[in-house]
C-alpha cells in the first residue's frame, strides 16, 4: 500500500498509540486535571455544566506532524480558548497516513467512548495519495459527518492544506495536478459539511499563502509549527468558543 503522510496502515495504529502516549493528547486546558479518556466530566467539577469535550478526527495535518501534538492546531486552538477560561479537556486521536476510511474504522468509535461536545474534522490528502476517487471520499466524509453529527456534538470541518509544492511531492504527479486535486477534494468536504450541518472553516486562502512562503517543517512536507499557529489563531477568531453562552 503506498503512503505519504505516514507509515503502512498495519504499523500507523501502533505508531499513533505511542504518539498519543507520549504526547498526552487528553490535556485539560483549564488547569483542572483530565478524567481518564472515555469517561465524561465528573459532575460537580469546575463548570462542568459547561466543560467542553473536543475531539479531533483526522491525520498527519491533526496530530502536528512536523511538529509535536502540543504544537497541532487542534492544542493551540485549545488552549487559546483555555486561556480564556473556557473549561476544555482535548483528546487528539488523529494519526500519521489515515485516509478518510481509516478515520471511520479507528477514530469515530472514540466518539461512543469520550463523550465529545466539539469535534473538528480534517482528513483527505491521504486519499488523494492512495488514488481514492471523489466519490469514495465523498461517501466516507458523509460516513464520518453523520457520525459526528449523530453525537451531539458540534462539528466543524478544516480544509487540507497545499501539499503540492513540497519537495516530496513530486513522487506522485506534477505540482499542477496535485494542486487540482487538493482544491477538488477541499470543495468537497465543503460541499458535504454545508449539506450536513457542520461549520465549513475556509482555510483555504491562509493555506495557499502558506505553501507560497513555503511554511513546511523540516521534514519538508507538513506545515511549520508557525503554520499551525495560524491555523488555530484563524480558527479562534472566527468561530464561537463552544464556552459562549
Amino acid at each position: 500500500m503506498t503512503t505519504f503522510f505516514g507509515a503502512s496502515r498495519r504499523t500507523r495504529h501502533v505508531a499513533g498509540v505511542a504518539l498519543l502516549a507520549l504526547a498526552g493528547t487528553t490535556a485539560c486546558v483549564d488547569g483542572s486535571r483530565a478524567p481518564p479518556s472515555g469517561q465524561p466530566p465528573a459532575p460537580g467539577g469546575p463548570d462542568a455544566s459547561r466543560a467542553v469535550r473536543f475531539l479531533a478526527l483526522g491525520d498527519s495535518f491533526t496530530i502536528g506532524t512536523g511538529s509535536t501534538p502540543a504544537e497541532s492546531f487542534a492544542a493551540r486552538l485549545a488552549g487559546r480558548w483555555g486561556a480564556k477560561g473556557c473549561a476544555l479537556t482535548l483528546e487528539n486521536v488523529a494519526v500519521n497516513g489515515y485516509t478518510s476510511d481509516d478515520v471511520i474504522q479507528l477514530e469515530l468509535p472514540s466518539l461512543a467512548t469520550f463523550h465529545p461536545t466539539f469535534v473538528t474534522v480534517a482528513v483527505g490528502a491521504n486519499d488523494i495519495v492512495q488514488g481514492r476517487s471523489l466519490d469514495a471520499y465523498r461517501e466516507s466524509v458523509r460516513r464520518i459527518l453523520d457520525a459526528a453529527k449523530a453525537s451531539g456534538a458540534r462539528v466543524v470541518v478544516v480544509p487540507q492544506p497545499d501539499w503540492s509544492r513540497s519537495p516530496l511531492a513530486a513522487r506522485f504527479g506534477t505540482q499542477a495536478a496535485l494542486a487540482e486535486s487538493i482544491a477538488r477534494f477541499n470543495a468537497a468536504l465543503a460541499t458535504e459539511a454545508r449539506a450536513k450541518g457542520a461549520e465549513w472553516v475556509d482555510l483555504v486562502p491562509l493555506m495557499l499563502e502558506q505553501a507560497s512562503r513555503g511554511m513546511l517543517a523540516s521534514d519538508g512536507l507538513h506545515p511549520s509549527s508557525a503554520a499551525y499557529d495560524q491555523w488555530a489563531a484563524e480558527l479562534a477568531r472566527v468561530l464561537l468558543s463552544p464556552c459562549a453562552p
